[in-house]
């Protein structure tokens, strides 16, 4: 009996072999796994922003020009020079005042009219401002009270502290528009005496004084030279008060509104600068890409609302990066951009379940730079996988690269 069972197994052993043969040859050319990367769907902060190029500037710049023909002394002072109000910025020698001339008495009569008017108008700013600052720091700490009993969002308090710092901001720059436009004033009253044939100063000597605190931002000329009237000297300015002007797509601008949120990046320093749209300009302007493209673009001006000690170093004119958020939340199903695909007029994604690509319709709501909400199709915890190529196909085998 042993005999025949013996010789009954001896008999199937070649079939056996031949089919574990045939299983080891099937598997060896059975083909290999894609290798993919894959992410999991996730919920957290998403923002939709829009990226552009852009420079810093003094808030409150003030040019310094010579208010009638004269021969200007050497400019001592140098750029980054601080002055403060009332310091002598210019020497200008008067030449020999020219025969009377109707024309030119009128004509500087009308520029002091002029600069009476807006000296006037400066005022009248300031009121509206120190009007407008005091009813936004108000709201602010009204605002900020209801958010500590929990009754008001933080984003409102935010934005109303954002307000008043920028109606704080306006009356400063309201209050140095009322100096500058005293100086402007004794400039035409100047340019008038001399119209008229005075003296329009000790021994014609004229002393170009800073009307503001600040430090010289360009100095237009250094040696001794003839200047005519209204021929720029010198620049003045608080570095301290700076402010971003981006030029943007106009196609980009009409998203913008005032109050936005604003990251100011890439300016020397790895933490970003916070900031909040300021104005967007009425008015367009053509502007050659690197690609040689015609683009209409319009200037957005930016307050940084940042503490100052964070930005101290940066100055006029520095270049920044700034990344204008048109909406965010910090709650929000989200998956890599990367991982979605079209198909006919909707998206999709490949999923790995089980070692194989799983295609999914997917629904999607706001797309960001790099990670896209998920609305519909998937749920938080799966894996997509980032970057499909054309080898990758619902139900393939597919492996996680190391």
């Amino acid at each position: 009996m042993n005999k025949k069972r013996n010789s009954f197994w001896r008999r199937l052993a070649p079939y056996f072999a031949g089919a574990a043969v045939i299983a080891l040859l099937a598997l060896g050319f059975r083909p290999a796994p894609l290798l993919v990367d894959a992410e999991q769907v996730a919920r957290g902060h998403l923002e939709v922003t829009i990226e552009d190029e852009g420079r810093t500037r003094v808030v409150d710049r003030y040019q310094i020009t010579a208010p009638i023909m004269a021969q200007s002394r050497r400019i001592t002072l140098e750029v980054g020079d601080a002055v403060a109000a009332g310091d002598v910025l210019a020497t200008l020698d008067a030449v020999a005042a020219p025969a009377l001339d109707v024309r030119s008495v009128q004509a500087a009569r009308a520029r002091v009219d002029a600069a009476q008017s807006i000296l006037a108008s400066a005022r009248e700013e300031v009121k509206a401002a120190e009007a407008a600052a005091k009813y936004a720091r108000s709201e602010s700490e009204r605002l900020e009270r209801l958010g500590q009993d929990g009754m008001a969002p933080r984003s409102r308090v935010e934005q109303a502290q954002a307000e008043a710092q920028r109606a704080d901001a306006s009356l400063a720059s309201a209050r140095f528009r009322v100096r500058t436009a005293e100086h402007e004033l004794a400039g035409a009253r100047t340019a008038l005496a001399y119209a008229g044939g005075q003296d329009p100063g000790t021994s014609g000597v004229l002393h170009l004084r800073s009307p503001v605190d600040g430090r010289v931002l360009q100095r237009h000329f250094e040696s001794a030279r003839v200047v005519q009237p209204g021929e720029p000297i010198l620049d003045i300015g608080d570095p301290a008060r700076l402010e971003a002007e981006v030029d943007v797509l106009s196609a980009d601008a009409v998203k913008l509104v005032p109050g936005m949120r604003v990251w100011l990046e890439r300016w020397g320093n790895p933490d970003p600068l916070e900031g909040r749209v300021k104005r967007i300009e009425p008015t367009g302007f053509t502007k050659i890409s690197a690609l040689g493209v015609e683009e209409q673009r319009v200037w957005v001006i930016v307050d940084i609302v940042s503490p100052q000690e964070q930005w101290s170093r940066l100055g006029d004119g520095y270049r920044v990066n700034a990344r204008f958020v048109l909406w965010e939340s910090d709650d929000v199903l989200q998956i890599p951009a990367s991982s979605l695909f079209r198909i006919d007029t909707g998206w999709a994604a490949f999923v790995m379940e089980d070692g194989r690509a799983r295609q999914r319709a997917v629904q999607i709501g706001q797309r960001g730079a790099l990670y896209t909400e998920v609305t519909g199709g998937l749920s938080r915890g799966q894996s997509v996988i980032v970057h499909p190529d054309r080898e990758v196909a619902d139900g393939k085998r597919v492996r996680l690269r190391e």
